[in-house]
């Protein structure tokens, strides 16, 4: 089945592409959320007429990225962790916990897009956000054992 995308997305595509899925994804997933309309020759018209209006709309979520992709290289972040000897940690810092502490932050990330292994060691450490599919920043932590 043809689809033209409306919003970006991951492993598919960016806005005002024509691509082919599955009829049940486009069914039972794309076209209920909006992410797509059918690839019909009414709808290839009207694509050319609002290519532009996404092409506008792909400006702005180009440019929301950035902006927070600035606030999130700005910041460093500080973990205390219980550690052992040599820094091991007991348990594990996981991108659901560095989810949590930008949240604190005040920048809100879905914790799929933090990507990085559990940490287990003391130190400081670079860790990619994949902000947008063209995007990644830097989220700069320090872990820290507790006293």
């Amino acid at each position: 089945m043809q689809v033209i995308l409306t919003e970006n997305v991951e492993h598919l595509g960016h806005i005002g592409d024509i691509v082919k899925v599955a009829p049940g994804y486009a069914r039972n997933y794309l076209l209920p959320k909006g992410l797509v309309v059918e690839a019909t020759d009414r709808n290839a018209k009207a694509l050319e007429h609002t290519k532009r209006h996404l092409e506008y709309k792909k400006n702005k979520v180009m440019e929301a990225a950035r902006t927070l992709v600035a606030r999130i290289e700005a910041l460093s972040l500080s973990i205390t962790h219980q550690a052992g000897e040599e820094g091991k940690l007991f348990g594990a810092v996981t991108n659901k916990e560095l989810a949590e502490k930008l949240l604190a932050a005040g920048i809100e990330i879905d914790r799929k897009k933090i990507i990085t292994d559990p940490i287990k060691q003391t130190g400081e450490y670079a860790i990619p956000v994949k902000i947008h599919p063209e995007i990644t920043a830097t989220l700069k932590i320090a872990i820290v054992a507790a006293e």
